[in-house]
């Protein structure tokens, strides 16, 4: 049977019912694995960001690796970001950053939301007419073949009033819904969002912070230790595909299929987590705390150099090559070169 949730349709199957109790008995055990995993989340955390910020910025057309947006984050003065691929990554990191620090603190509401879509665009000088504002001219959702030709996908909202009057329904709806399960209010606030495209640009990416926010919010905070944003660009194809398919059926569409993708992908996402967690458990019996987020920082950073992981981690360098040399030694890593080219891989 259709349930109603805000302007759209939902089906409650078993498979999402059981998708959601899924999600929800890996929530309930959280707080102990964090306890017990401070440091090695700390180095978890650092990478998942990297991957997320680089992610979300390529499925919108950036060009940068994760290796290079590493480099970029790290060095990169932000006084002086020419290239538009830089702006966005640094943009998006410095959102990405805000939400993890006060997200207790960003209410759900259209200034906060306008307040985001301006930090993102902060850097870039050609989105300076429109950031923070709503639409003013139409923008049909687009896909870039690998001709480098696009497509679109479908349309939105029409700028103006329409888009004002949609936005404030879906922000209503967000705070006044105490029923639907948060979940699935996460799911289809980023689709409606998606769907009307409130701004001229940057609502893709947008709408993945938005994700990331809603989770944290509703006490989803493992979210930060994975990258949702590498599993909706692994799945790109797809990720298109549900949403131009429950589209087609606008207004008041079924979206239970987009809520299946969703929840497959934090499944996902979740069962990556405890997969890391579980073998470093096993790789990393009886290491102490420095010497597990080495070995974190080296898995993340194959053919790293002692130096480099000094520097990361704040760990002194004559502590940092004792570590390595003791891991070394239990097998856990693999020395490779010699004089200023050595460094370390995962056994």
């Amino acid at each position: 049977m259709d349930t109603p949730v805000h302007t759209l349709r939902v089906t409650l199957d078993w498979a999402l019912l059981t998708a959601l109790s899924r999600l929800d008995r890996f929530d309930a055990s959280w707080s102990a694995i964090e306890r017990r995993e401070g440091a090695t989340l700390k180095q978890l955390k650092a990478i998942a960001t990297v991957r997320s910020v680089g992610a979300s910025t390529r499925i919108e057309g950036s060009r940068l690796s994760d290796a290079e947006v590493d480099v970029l984050l790290r060095l990169a003065d932000i006084s002086k970001l020419e290239d538009r691929d830089a702006q966005e990554v640094v943009g998006y990191f410095q959102v990405l950053d805000l939400l993890a620090d006060a997200y207790a603190d960003i209410p759900i509401t259209e200034n906060s939301l306008r307040g985001l879509h301006s930090q993102l665009l902060r850097f870039s000088r050609q989105d300076e007419w429109h950031r923070g504002s709503y639409k003013q001219h139409s923008n049909a959702v687009e896909a870039a073949l690998p001709d480098g030709t696009k497509y679109t996908i479908f349309t939105t909202t029409a700028p103006g009033l329409a888009t004002e009057e949609a936005m404030r329904a879906l922000v209503a709806w967000y705070e006044q819904d105490t029923a639907t399960h948060p979940l699935v209010k996460c799911a289809l606030f980023c689709y409606e969002f998606l769907s009307v495209h409130p701004f001229q640009d940057g609502n893709g990416r947008l709408s993945r912070l938005l994700a990331t926010l809603l989770l944290l919010k509703h006490g989803y905070v493992w979210i930060q230790y994975v990258s949702l944003e590498q599993e909706i660009e692994n799945r790109k194809t797809e990720y298109y595909r549900e949403l131009q398919k429950c589209q087609a059926q606008r207004p008041g569409e079924n979206v239970s299929s987009w809520l299946a993708f969703f929840f497959d992908a934090l499944s996902n996402v979740q069962r990556l987590l405890l997969q890391k967690l579980t073998v470093r458990d096993d790789v990393t019996g009886e290491l102490t705390q420095r010497e597990k987020a080495v070995l974190v920082f080296v898995e993340a950073n194959p053919g790293c150099r002692s130096g480099q992981v000094a520097e990361r981690l704040g760990i002194p360098l004559p502590t940092v090559k004792k570590i390595l040399s003791s891991l070394v030694a239990s097998t856990r890593l693999t020395r490779r070169g010699s004089g200023p080219g050595l460094n370390y891989i995962i056994t």
